[in-house]
Parts: C-alpha cells; structure tokens; sequence
C-alpha cells in the first residue's frame, strides 16, 4: 500500500504539498469526500478531502474525527491548512495534513489520486510505457473532436504524443513529427506572430492563419492544471475553425492536463528515486552492481563531477541541464550545496565539460579521477579536493580534472598536514618569518623559490623577477639570520614543507 509521502510526491508540488507527516502515518487505502456538516464514515488509510470546508472549527472537528477513524491525512485548500489551530489539532491527532492548491479542482484531483493509487498498486507495470500509449490514445481522441490532425507537445514545444491521422499536413508538421519537437526556424516564425505569447496569457484557443512559405493553419489550445501551463496541443487546419469544434478542442485540455501531471508525478517519483541512490553511491553506501542497474550506467570508466554555484536558481538550471544530457535517467543530484554529476569518461565527460565552461563565471567545476563505478566515492573526494583549490585560487581556470592539478592537491594535502606547526614550532624558519614581519624583506619567499629550483638560481630569480646576484645576496642574509644547514636534504625537504604550509594552509 501507499505512503502519503509517496501519494504526494507522485501528485508533485503543482497541485498538494505536505503541511504535517507524522512518522507512523496509516497507508493510503482510498480517497473520500468529507460530506459537508457530518464526518461521514471513514476507513482506516482514507485521504479525506475537505471539499466544503471552510470554517476553522469545521477544519479542526474533521482533523479529529478523521483521525479517530484511522483515516491517513486530511487534505484542505488554503489558509486551512496553514492556520496554527488546524496544524496543532492534526499534530495532537498523529495525522498527515495536506495543503491542496486553491486553483486545483477538487474533481480532477479525485481521479488523479485514484490514479496514482492504482499505479502504486501495481508497481510491476510500467506506468511511463503505459502512460505515453495512453497519450497517444488521447490524441487520437482529441483528432476525433476537433476533424483534424493533433499533436501533443510540452512547454518547450517537444512532440510528446501525436494522433495517427496526419492527412492534412504540410512540412513543418511532417518535420516537427520526425524531429519530435517544432523546428527551430518554424519555432521562430510562430513565436514572432506572438503565438506563445498568447499561450503564457491563458487564451482558451489560438487560430494562426496559413502563411505565406504553405505551412497551414494551426488552432491551438494550452494545457493548463492549478494555473501552470503544462503543454499545448496543436491541429492542423485548413482554415478558420466554427466556435463549436474550438470550444471541443478546448474542452479536452483538463482531460491532457491530467494525463501530464501523471507522467511528470512518475518521472519526478523516478527522479527522486535515482537521485537518493546517486547519494548513496557518492557516500560509499551502495552496491556498484545496483548502481550500474537502476541508474544505467555502462561499465565504462565514469568521472564525478563536482559543480559550485551560489545562486539557487542557478543551481536547479545546471541540474535540469546535466540531468537531461547524461544518459538515459538522471545521473546529477544536489549534496551539501554542490551539484554533483556520474559521466562515462572520454567524449560524454567533454562534452559535458564544454557545456559547463559556457555558464557564467561565477560558476567553478572540478571532476574526479576516471575509475570503475565502485570507486565513484573516492572520485568524488578527489573533485572535492580539486574545487577546493579553485575556491582558494590555488590554481588558475574555472573547469579542472584531478589529473590537472594532481601536482598542487598533493602540495596542499602536505600543506594541510603541516598546519598543526605553530610560529614557534617553526624552527629557525621563525626567525626568518620575524625578520621578514619587521622589515617586509621576503626573504621567505626568496628562501621559498631557491628550494624549488635546486641549483638554478636564474629560474629561481625569474620566479621573483629579481637579478640572480639579488637572489645570492638574500640567501646570504636568511644564512646570517637563521642558522639553516641547507646542504644537509632532510633540512631542504623540512623548510619546503613549512613554506608550503605557511603559504597555502
């Protein structure tokens, strides 16, 4: 049986979100209508919906008398559910309170939640198959209604189902079926005659006259559910269409839009799924064989990448963007702030590479060595380790591999180690530091590059755009001012490590 939590989650966050879910909440088993005035009689796991409730102290009666039936949650439009009395009375009572969108209708959320019961029920089915041939159905359906051939496409003008009958076509309708979505150019002539325009402003239907390159007719009516526009679907006409047949092709919108919403609750429901396991993988938690399965992944060597965006907005963007051009499910989740993203190495890791370089500036990514898919945890250190250096500008660019930049992760790692090393552990690099802080000499940083170019004075004075004889004369002076054994190695490897510390750490 279903969860509320998964009720709602299928359902998605354009029509229901959840108020209270308290933790020992029954199974859904059905969905009623509270009779308006009387409790009526409940089952133990009903979603009860608050269908003529208005007042508060009705809200609060139906709570308790819901709950004292074993009845799962409580479902009220807004300010219901958010009022303080309605959430304690639903608390005390230990049942889920659910705020139901105000422009969703009560009908239409009926059958959507009956189902996604039923889908629930029978997970063994494939909801995402049966759901596209249902659409498929639907148009054909919808040809019916309107006499004219149909397509059904979402809000980036993607052909998600179309009716068999195609007799009256013209080119563009025969592209837009082949490529799945609206060719770029007929994109651009239909939205310079502000066609979704309209759309975005709610207009029942839209008639677009026939133009002059012979694409035909088209009437076209929006897909719209609690306000948010979902899709559009598109006849083909031959010409000006009587109001009847417009107001038949409109009228089946809120049957498609429900049809929508179905197949978004499931891939979102997928989503989740698929993002919950991606976590586990990076975490160390799952088997690499579940992984490869429930995810798709090849057993090809795959890369995690790790993406650092600020802004929130930004983030869910680039998420959207790696989710759908890596694979056939999605492979990127969000952890702790970061964007995390699973991509086979070789021409699937450049391009998404390439595709990254391109957002803005503010955005840093670095990906993990290339290993099999059980050793994804140990990349995902290592694209952790290397963002951390562009974080600090320890290294230059905004896109970096660990194999890039191996040479400074091993530096800072040895850096980092040192910092337990106070000034006065330092040594007799300490008195070199106090001189320094006194007379702003840098003999540190002299002492630094001579270590890093043993025996090349001239790249060690490039480094510090100084003449070599500068450079020999502040060797000198750091020798008079702290008692080194510079021919002594483990000395050298001593001090390089300090430095290094003192400069990263």
């Amino acid at each position: 049986m279903a969860s509320v939590r998964s009720v709602v989650d299928r359902v998605g966050p354009t029509l229901m979100r959840s108020i209270l879910l308290p933790e020992d909440c029954p199974a859904v088993a059905d969905v009623v209508i509270a009779e308006p005035g009387t409790p009526g009689h409940l089952a133990a796991g009903d979603l009860v919906l608050a269908v003529a409730t208005t007042r508060v102290e009705d809200a609060t009666a139906l709570v308790r008398s819901s709950a004292s039936q074993g009845a799962a949650a409580v479902l009220f439009k807004p300010p219901l559910a958010g009022k303080p009395v309605v959430r304690q009375a639903a608390k005390s009572a230990a049942i889920a309170l659910i705020e139901v969108r105000a422009a969703a209708s009560w009908a239409q959320l009926v059958w959507l939640l009956r189902t996604v019961l039923d889908a629930i029920a029978d997970e063994s089915e494939s909801l995402e198959d049966t759901g596209s041939s249902d659409l498929f159905r639907l148009a054909d359906a919808v040809a019916s209604v309107v006499d004219a051939p149909v397509t059904i496409e979402d809000t980036n003008s993607r052909v998600l189902a179309y009716s068999a009958r195609q007799d009256l076509t013209d080119p563009a309708r025969v592209s837009t079926i082949m490529g799945r979505r609206i060719p770029d150019d007929v994109l651009a002539r239909f939205r310079s005659r502000g066609v979704f325009r309209e759309l975005s402003r709610g207009r029942q239907t839209i008639f677009v006259p026939a133009q002059r390159d012979g694409t035909l007719p088209r009437l076209i009516v929006p897909i719209r559910m609690g306000g948010e526009l979902l899709g559009s679907m598109w006849a083909v006409v031959s010409g000006p269409v009587s109001d009847e047949r417009a107001a038949a092709f409109a009228d089946a919108a809120p049957v498609v839009a429900l049809h929508l919403l179905r197949r978004r609750a499931h891939a979102d429901a997928q989503r989740r799924a698929s993002e919950e396991l991606l976590r586990a993988v990076l975490e160390g938690r799952a088997s690499p064989r579940k992984v490869m399965a429930e995810l798709e992944l090849s057993d090809e060597p795959h890369r995690v990448v790790a993406v650092d965006a600020e802004q929130e907005g930004l983030r869910l963007s680039l998420l959207e963007r790696i989710a759908s051009g890596v694979g056939r499910r999605p492979v990127a989740t969000e952890l702790g702030g970061l964007l995390y993203a699973v991509v086979p190495d070789g021409d699937a890791w450049s391009a998404l590479r390439g595709a990254l370089a391109a957002v803005p500036n503010e955005v840093r990514i670095a990906a993990g060595g290339a290993g099999e898919v059980g050793e994804l945890a140990r990349s995902r250190r290592q694209a952790e380790e290397a963002l951390g250096l562009l974080r600090a500008r320890l290294v230059p660019g905004r896109v970096v591999t660990f194999e890039e930049v191996w040479t400074a992760l091993t530096l800072h790692r040895a850096a980092t180690a040192a910092t337990a090393a106070s000034i006065g552990e330092l040594g007799p690099l300490a008195l070199v530091r106090a001189h320094d802080e006194a007379n702003g000499a840098g003999y540190l940083d002299t002492l630094y590059q001579w270590l890093r170019h043993p025996g090349d004075p001239r790249a060690a004075a490039r480094e510090l755009r100084i003449h070599p004889n500068t450079l020999r004369y502040r060797m000198r002076r750091v020798l008079e001012i702290a008692p080194l054994d510079l021919d002594d190695a483990d000395t050298r490897l001593a001090l390089l490590t300090q430095l290094i510390s003192l400069r990263w750490a």
